[in-house]
């Protein structure tokens, strides 16, 4: 099969078995339903239209894996960590538009692509690493959805990860309302966790010229404690699993495969949508950050959990006289709201790199159950050793976004690889400092991955 090729749809159903083959349009159920206007259409009306995956990708930048990194951060070193975070924005931009270029022009998502290239051996090794990445997401969700729980509700922290597994059921509702209401959804979620923290860091009261300073890089980002921090925060930032799901998503828009004009297009808008989406990403990592700093920078107090930053909202002698309860419980609420729009992202991203890698495919709803099950025994074993301690969930919840980055550069080398391609894209490959800018990140994340490594071996 070209790169180039369009994959031919095939029967998903196969009998009626839990488990078939599958070599067709990538996430089939949804491909090409979302109807687009004629390329003489007016610009806010044709974006109108193409706006919503960006915002399914933009919640992978803000799960409950960014809390404790940003505002641990924060926290612990100020505003410095800032330039992190836009930089880590910057390259979630340009790998974004990449990804949702390949899907659109090749008409396969990044799993599938890859499969295409490296063959079947290393199409398996890849698909384990890839998979292994998004268990280190899901447990994000599930010990960030388990603490919001214990937080709101004094849930035991045991429970609450076992009712994590529950979200299945409200994915396979969310399924039933037609993806174009699920990304009104996500949308809305999104929204509000941005007022919620925009509300927060304006009481908090930054100091303007500090916060512009935090976003001007500092040598000292490559102290060991601060290097680990920084990595944290790209892990958190720059999430693996999106460079599959958005390859795939952008393909639910019903535009014209085999007109050349009709996917300059879907890339424009695409792209537009995917970096509007992704600036509220921004704002959001950067006002968790900001919080950290504004609030706990300097404080002496030890704000490395999510219980201790919802106790310190709520206490004067930290907080200030900002300090109230109401900060706290809307604290958790976004908490909770960000752990349940990764759930939807998650369990998408797992049915596109299943069929993409080793082209099978199972149900969703066993595919989240199996994920989830999976991603609860880590937790409720550390849960349990320690005694219900949430700093040890924390330092889970931390180590998770490492690997997350570590993890990284296995999909931007074959992204970057294949958009570059002239052969695979054809006029679409990327123009010379696109492939200089992607190939520089990859570089940069993988050398410092690789120093960190060393750091935590020696």
């Amino acid at each position: 099969m070209s790169a180039s090729t369009v994959l031919e749809p095939t029967d998903q159903r196969a009998g009626g078995r839990l488990v078939a083959p599958v070599n067709g349009p990538s996430l089939q159920e949804i491909n090409g339903t979302v109807a687009v206007p004629d390329s003489g259409t007016g610009f806010w009306r044709t974006l109108a239209r193409y706006a919503g995956p960006g915002a399914l990708v933009a919640v992978g930048y803000m799960d409950p894996g960014n809390w404790v990194t940003s505002i641990g951060g924060g926290a612990k070193y100020g505003y410095s960590l800032l330039s992190v975070v836009l930089v880590s924005s910057l390259i979630a931009m340009l790998l974004q538009y990449m990804t949702a270029k390949l899907g659109i022009v090749t008409g396969m998502d990044l799993a599938q692509a890859t499969r295409a290239h490296v063959g079947r051996r290393a199409g398996i090794v890849l698909w384990i690493v890839t998979e292994l990445a998004i268990m280190a997401t899901d447990i994000a969700e599930v010990i960030g959805a388990a603490i919001a729980l214990h937080l709101l509700f004094g849930i035991p922290l045991t429970v609450g990860v076992a009712l994590t597994v529950l979200d299945v059921f409200v994915l396979l509702l969310l399924l039933q309302v037609g993806f174009r209401k699920i990304e009104a959804i996500v949308v809305t979620l999104i929204l509000t966790i941005m007022a919620v923290f925009i509300y927060e860091v304006a009481m908090a009261g930054p100091v303007a010229s500090h916060v512009l300073s935090g976003f001007v890089p500092h040598s000292s980002l490559l102290g060991s404690g601060q290097l680990t921090m920084a990595l944290g925060i790209v892990g958190a930032t720059v999430m693996p699993h999106n460079l599959y799901l958005h390859s795939a998503i952008v393909q639910s828009r019903g535009y014209d495969r085999s007109s050349v004009e009709a996917k300059r297009q879907a890339v424009r808008f695409s792209t537009i949508d995917s970096n509007m989406e992704l600036t509220m990403a921004f704002i959001v990592n950067s006002l968790l950050l900001m919080l950290g700093a504004a609030m706990f920078f300097g404080t002496g107090e030890e704000l490395g959990t999510l219980g201790s930053v919802f106790n310190a909202l709520q206490d004067s002698k930290i907080a200030g006289a900002v300090a109230s309860p109401l900060l706290a419980i809307l604290f958790s609420v976004a908490l909770l709201a960000s752990g349940q729009n990764s759930t939807i992202t998650g369990t998408l991203t797992g049915q596109v790199v299943m069929e993409g890698f080793i082209r099978m495919r199972i149900p969703l709803w066993l595919r989240r159950i199996v994920t989830r099950v999976i991603a609860i025994i880590p937790v409720i074993t550390c849960t349990i050793i320690f005694g219900g301690d949430e700093a040890a969930l924390d330092r889970l919840l931390i180590d998770t976004q490492v690997f997350l980055c570590i993890a990284l550069p296995v999909s931007m080398i074959p992204l970057v690889r294949f958009t570059s391609s002239r052969k695979i894209m054809g006029e679409f490959a990327n123009r010379r400092w696109v492939s200089v800018l992607g190939w520089t990140a990859t570089v940069v994340l993988t050398v410092l991955n690789l120093q960190l490594v060393w750091q935590v071996l020696s």
